[in-house]
């Protein structure tokens, strides 16, 4: 390959000294060695830009669990990533072969080698076996220290590729067309009536100006670097507009052009990445952000909402128009939005990558109808949302991968939304208001049936309705009228003034007995509204660490939020309530640990490689004996079973075993309950089982299981699940009786210990684990344990398609396998979750077909 010889003949004589321990290697060997096929033993990599290679790396297997890995550079391309990134993916590719550890000799000179192997490895030693060389190892499967590395890596490159979007310098406005109506005449119109005061242009070659500004025939002809362009231009002209955009090294693309077909979107991504450009949509509907500083109005959406902290990005157009249509009705400020339309290259990952930095957004709206990688969706929405609220409304609920989705957003902490009106009642609490420390709930002010709907509203929403003391009483009972109930809620009655509903916030408040308040109001002839909630909103701008909500029907021209904390007014109280049950449930998400993967004892992952490698070339089920050693690899009990040819073979079985024992027949398909018989305590006990269960199969004398009996327990189900989007799931459930089994629980790859530990607490019968027919508790540390060594089993052996544990019994010794089933398949090709790519550089390839 002539382009790679280039790589290796252009590197200065220092650093073919760094790389290769000496000036005088031999350059074609080297080259030859990464064009040979990719097998078991050997991978390469290169990095492109064109038809010229940036970067190459590789490793070479040296043991069962190793592999010697090499980076090359080119040297006017060093300090930029490149390197990093390459090691990433060579950790990932050696880990699918079994790969445990890359290692490599580095001369102590080389400081840039070494930093790169400390940013993908942070905290593993080094040694050193030669004077002047250092031992540098990479385990392919990340820590959390690596995991946090990569994280942060992938949060700047996006939030600096997507400064051009959000926050651009230049604007080109492409097929701005002369009369209103036209997407690109309205964008171009919107940009100058938000005041934008970067440079901005228009593309029309059949116009000489267009909105006042001088209208250019081709974007080649701007003259200067340009960091967005808009592009609204028919779609069999869209290829040719991008091709120019990218030679005019234009940053970032919004293309609002539609009906593109599969082939036409996937070239323009190519052609974007291939010269390190941002492209959002096709079929947008253009981007936003309000930043004084930015004023970015580069969308033809009619309605606009007003500044504030909520960013949104939809996937929809439709819906996108209907969240800033309601934001805007309801006061909800807007720091940016995105509408991502077809999401050929920026996607809602990137957006949370973007906004996690971001000063100006306080909480983040999604509207998504699909995932492109869900795995690191997962990671990066548990990021952002530990510093900021994620919220979410995803179609397609009756889809029968909807459980999953819950599953996902639950470990990523993402505030799941049934509608887009809830969503932005959320929001409106999440952004302006402080976060609960609880959910204790006062109800206050002057309509009786408002505040009872808001009471009985609350224990739905995970509410509870705080009983005031004395002392709170007493003081309230000076705000109430004469007669009137004075508990929580608080009824002012309908002649209350605006100093007793001020007075009532603020007892509740200074009573330290409440989290939330909700406030009730209703004007009528015989009081002043608007005087009324003047004086609740500076009584709560007194109190700014308490979550407030307000409730008002019938005063004219009601406000969006009051004070200058922007208290949300709402029309019904079932919303504002519920809207404060999900801000209750997300802090104490917040507040919990995020967790992380404990070490595991026990755990032969090159035994296991081996086990799956030999079954693997069956692939398909496979016998209990392998589903059993694979299991005992990763330190995972489970009762030893032996088959029985026969009532005489089954005898002699269970005599060596030692009574009680079970027995089931061979055939997993064919266990119906009278294929299965327990409890056996005796010889003739196992000839009488054989009988039943041979007239169950319709045979004289069935071949069968033998088992000892095990300990008592709730009886679980657990096993690993494969889906082609989400990847291995862990999933863990109440198996037994058909009325006591509910929904699994499901989680994303990596399973942490807080993972595990909220699992089977989220399960319908958790409290069977707890407390167990008045017997002592279950073990649920071994349950913990068990499910954590799933998730390794799972994220080491990514080609097990289904792994089935049923029975597991949970007992207060701990949690037994009865039996087991396993398939296993080759690996698809859903995304890597530790991977990241770098979109503001060329694209990685492997050589697996050399063209030398």
């Amino acid at each position: 390959m002539p382009a790679l010889l280039a790589l290796h003949e252009g590197m200065s004589a220092q650093n073919r000294y760094l790389r290769f321990f000496s000036a005088g290697a031999g350059l074609d060997a080297e080259v030859r060695r990464l064009t040979r096929p990719a097998d078991e033993q050997h991978l390469a990599l290169l990095v492109l830009h064109g038809d010229e290679v940036l970067a190459a790396g590789s490793y070479e297997r040296v043991g069962a669990d190793q592999a010697d890995f090499a980076l090359l550079v080119h040297d006017e391309h060093h300090g930029e990533g490149l390197g990093t990134l390459l090691l990433e993916h060579l950790a990932a590719a050696a880990r699918r072969q079994g790969v445990t550890e890359l290692i490599g000799d580095v001369l102590a000179g080389n400081g840039a080698m070494l930093r790169v192997s400390r940013g993908v490895a942070p905290g593993v030693p080094r040694t050193s076996s030669d004077p002047g060389v250092v031992r540098v190892r990479i385990p392919t499967l990340p820590d959390e220290a690596a995991l946090a590395a990569v994280d942060e890596r992938d949060r700047t490159a996006a939030y600096q590729s997507l400064r051009p979007l959000l926050a651009p310098a230049s604007v080109v406005v492409i097929g701005a067309g002369r009369q209103p109506g036209s997407a690109g005449h309205e964008v171009l119109a919107a940009l100058i009536a938000s005041g934008y005061d970067g440079e901005l242009f228009a593309v029309n070659p059949r116009a000489r100006d267009v909105c006042g500004l001088p209208a250019l025939p081709s974007v080649a002809l701007v003259g200067e670097a340009i960091d967005l362009a808009i592009v609204a231009v028919p779609g069999r002209a869209a290829p040719d507009v991008l091709r120019e955009c990218c030679a005019a090294g234009v940053r970032a693309a919004v293309v609002l052009t539609s009906d593109l077909d599969d082939t036409v979107r996937n070239d323009l991504v190519r052609m974007a990445r291939r010269h390190g450009m941002r492209l959002v949509g096709p079929d947008s509907l253009g981007v936003l952000n309000t930043d004084p500083k930015v004023r970015l109005t580069a969308t033809f959406a009619a309605t606009l909402p007003p500044a504030g902290g909520l960013a949104v990005a939809s996937q929809s157009g439709a819906i996108g128009v209907a969240i800033l249509e309601a934001a805007a009705h309801d006061g909800v400020g807007v720091s940016s939005f995105v509408s991502l339309g077809d999401k050929a290259d920026v996607s809602g990952n990137d957006l949370l990558a973007y906004w996690h930095d971001d000063p100006a957004t306080q909480a983040v709206a999604l509207y998504l109808e699909s995932f492109g990688n869900p795995r690191r969706f997962a990671t990066v929405a548990r990021a952002i949302g530990r510093r900021k609220p994620v919220l979410a409304v995803k179609s397609g609920r009756h889809a029968a991968a909807d459980g999953t989705v819950d599953a996902l957003f639950r470990q990523a902490g993402v505030i799941r939304t049934d509608t887009l009106g809830e969503l932005l009642d959320t929001a409106r609490i999440l952004v302006d208001q402080p976060l609960p420390v609880g959910g204790r709930l006062a109800v206050v002010g002057n309509a009786r049936g408002l505040n009872v709907l808001a009471a009985d509203t609350a224990a739905a929403a995970g509410l509870t309705l705080t009983a005031f003391g004395a002392a709170t009483t007493d003081r309230l009972r000076r705000l109430v009228p004469d007669g009137q109930d004075n508990g929580n809620p608080v009824d002012l009655g309908t002649a209350a003034t605006a100093e007793s509903m001020a007075g009532a916030v603020r007892l509740a408040a200074d009573s330290g007995e409440a989290d939330l308040l909700v406030v009730t109001f209703v004007a009528t002839r015989t009081n002043d509204g608007a005087a009324a909630l003047r004086a609740v909103a500076a009584a709560a701008d007194a109190v700014p660490d308490l979550p407030v909500a307000v409730v008002a029907v019938g005063v004219p021209d009601t406000p969006a939020a009051l004070g200058r904390r922007r208290v949300p007014v709402y029309r019904l109280p079932e919303p504002a309530v519920h809207a404060l049950g999900r801000a209750v449930r997300y802090a104490a998400w917040q507040r919990e640990p995020l967790g992380g993967r404990p070490a595991l004892s026990g755990v032969d992952a090159p035994a296991a490689r081996e086990i799956v490698g030999r079954a693997l070339r069956g692939g398909g089920w496979q016998p209990a004996g392998v589903a059993r050693q694979l299991l005992r690899a990763y330190g995972i009990p489970v009762l030893e079973a032996h088959r029985a040819d026969g009532t005489a073979a089954a005898v002699a079985v269970a005599a060596s075993l030692g009574y009680p024992v079970a027995l089931k027949a061979a055939d997993p398909g064919q266990r119906t309950d009278r294929a299965i018989q327990l409890g056996l305590a005796d010889e003739a006990a196992v000839r009488h089982a054989c009988h039943l269960i041979g007239a169950a199969l319709g045979e004289d004398d069935p071949a069968v299981v033998v088992q000892r009996m095990a300990a008592p327990g709730v009886e679980l189900f657990a096993g690993i699940t494969h889906d082609p989007l989400f990847g291995s799931l862990v999933t863990v459930g109440l198996g037994g009786p058909a009325e006591l089994r509910g929904d699994p629980v499901l989680r994303l790859l990596p399973v942490t210990d807080r993972d595990a530990a909220t699992m089977w607490r989220s399960l319908r019968g958790a409290s069977l684990l707890a407390s167990h027919r008045g017997d002592a508790a279950a073990d649920t540390e071994a349950l913990e344990d068990l499910l954590l060594r799933l998730g390794r089993l799972a994220e080491d052996l990514p080609e097990v398609a289904e792994l089935a544990l049923e029975p597991v019994l949970a007992g207060k010794s701990g949690c037994m396998v009865v039996d087991v089933r396993l398939r296993l398949s080759a690996v698809g090709s859903e995304p890597d979750p530790y991977l990241r790519d770098l979109l503001q550089r060329p694209s990685i390839d492997a050589n697996r077909e050399p063209n030398p």
